[in-house]
């Protein structure tokens, strides 16, 4: 029996097929693959979708950090992009995944970790979203409450007026949440354009009414030698590409729906290192700006924004909400609610994973992560950085290099079926994990091999991709030739009759 059917580079399960594993306990309505028609993003709803995200408060602010930490301008910028472009392959490369099949990031987990092993990494990625998540509802928050002072400053005087915003902003990111990935299309399609042209509005205040570019600019690098300038480079990159690397593991959760895989591959591409660039330049530029208007360098947004009038106020605090929802929402409630989903797909719906994500988030205490620029690059980025590094190379290593982009669809929700492994876990993924993980460790403990822990991310990838590429190269549920059937269906120019091709 043909169990699944491609056209145009599409992988649907077909009628007897999705009638056979309904009933599984592995699936349900969020987690099976997607149909044709459902297949609707077009490039421009995954460009939105970034540019919506990476304007946010952190990516403002991040060169902020570097530069605080002896970098120029341009070093901080450059370091920026490069890791962008980075972190841009393995999106890429896993998102093929999932517009290919279909299928959400849990489901893909289940190919290289087994069924009940890709709670493994779905949960760490949960984890690190859920940290994320608060991150950022924490700086709306305080976003929000200083502007609302600066309109009106009887607020102040309102006892837990913080706390007040805080519960209010985070309802209303788990209530979008709630809705799913379609609520999100529509608040990136919104967002992007909004934010983007009140980015360039700041701007061209900044330099009219600095004359210039101001004295920022014009600062030097701190460094004396280039050895000086590599021991924040390092660990800035990785913070850099760990801002991003966890979109690199559950992007199949919004590929799933590209109408081709040229769309979002070019729309990706563009949107994602160009923009953060852009913004971060654009954050430099305005405060540098503030040194000579106000006399101070001010790289809070939300600080500039409150020596404005009160009109203009307002109409910063909403767009910041609608920044502050949107990374939010899209980027870090999207992974974990499916992760906790996953964990019993027949009773925990996608709504009730949001709102666990958003309850788990305040347990991660945001407020001590952003105490400081050295808790935000070197602790949290760093450290997550080296757990998802190790993943990401798993995934692609499983996908591209071991199985070359051929599965089974209907397998990956059979309970025993060829990814179950052994009792639900492969064995193989687990020992390319840990590898991943303890050699940039190693740079923890031994001062010598500092380079290994600066570089978590990058390391940890490309050990993964070579200790789960061998241990897997005589594995039982490689496809072979002949294992399975597939209908394809070539498309053919107008005025000719599609034809079908059985693959066996």
């Amino acid at each position: 029996m043909k169990t699944q059917m491609e056209q145009n580079g599409i992988v649907i399960l077909t009628d007897e097929a999705t009638k056979m594993v309904s009933e599984s306990t592995l699936w349900n309505d969020d987690l099976r693959p997607t149909t044709l028609k459902e297949h609707s993003w077009k490039g421009i709803n995954f460009a939105t979708l970034w540019i919506g995200m990476c304007l946010c408060i952190p990516s403002y602010t991040m060169a902020s950090g570097m530069i605080a930490l002896g970098m120029n301008w341009w070093q901080a910028v450059g370091t920026i992009f490069l890791g962008n472009v980075i972190v841009l392959i393995p999106i890429l490369l896993n998102s093929h995944a999932g517009t290919k099949f279909g299928i959400p990031y849990p489901v893909f987990a289940r190919l290289w970790f087994g069924d009940k092993g890709a709670h493994i990494p779905t949960l760490a990625r949960a984890i690190v979203a859920a940290g994320w998540f608060g991150i950022n509802t924490w700086i709306g928050t305080g976003a929000i409450d200083t502007l609302l002072v600066a309109s009106f400053p009887s607020w102040t005087n309102l006892p837990g007026h913080t706390a007040i915003v805080f519960v209010l902003f985070w309802a209303l990111n788990i209530g979008i949440a709630y809705k799913g990935p379609e609520a999100i299309k529509k608040l990136s399609s919104i967002a992007a354009p909004i934010v983007g042209i009140s980015s360039v509005i700041l701007l061209i205040w900044a330099l009219t009414h600095a004359g210039g570019w101001g004295p920022i600019f014009e600062t030097p690098s701190q460094f004396k030698t280039t050895g000086e300038f590599l021991k924040v480079f390092f660990p800035s990159l990785t913070g850099v590409i760990g801002f991003w690397a966890t979109l690199a593991l559950n992007i199949p959760d919004f590929c799933r729906y590209a109408q081709s895989q040229k769309s979002q591959i070019v729309a990706q591409s563009l949107s994602l290192p160009i923009t953060m660039t852009v913004f971060s330049f654009i954050g430099i530029a305005v405060t540098s700006a503030t040194v000579v208007i106000f006399g101070q360098a001010i790289w809070d947004p939300v600080q500039l924004l409150a020596k404005f009038p009160t009109f203009v106020i307002l109409l910063g605090t909403i767009v910041i909400v609608i920044s502050s929802l949107t990374i939010n929402v899209g980027a870090n409630v999207v992974a974990p609610a499916r992760a906790i989903e996953n964990l019993y797909p027949k009773r925990i719906t996608f709504g009730i994973g949001a709102i666990i994500t958003g309850l788990f988030a305040i347990l991660l205490q945001p407020w001590y992560i952003m105490s400081n620029f050295g808790n935000y690059i070197f602790g949290w980025l760093g450290t997550y950085a080296a757990l998802l590094g190790p993943i990401d190379g798993i995934a692609i290593a499983d996908y591209w290099l071991v199985r070359r982009k051929q599965l089974d669809l209907k397998e990956l929700y059979e309970p025993n079926g060829r990814y179950s492994y052994v009792n639900g876990f492969n064995k193989n993924g687990i020992y390319a994990l840990i590898i991943g993980v303890a050699v940039p460790i190693l740079g923890l403990l031994i001062p010598s091999l500092r380079f290994l822990w600066d570089n978590a991310w990058t390391f940890g990838l490309f050990i993964s991709i070579g200790v789960y590429t061998y241990l897997m190269r005589k594995d039982k549920s490689v496809l072979k030739a002949g294992e399975y059937e597939q209908i394809t269906i070539i498309e053919t120019p107008p005025h000719h009759v599609k034809s079908l091709e059985t693959h066996l």
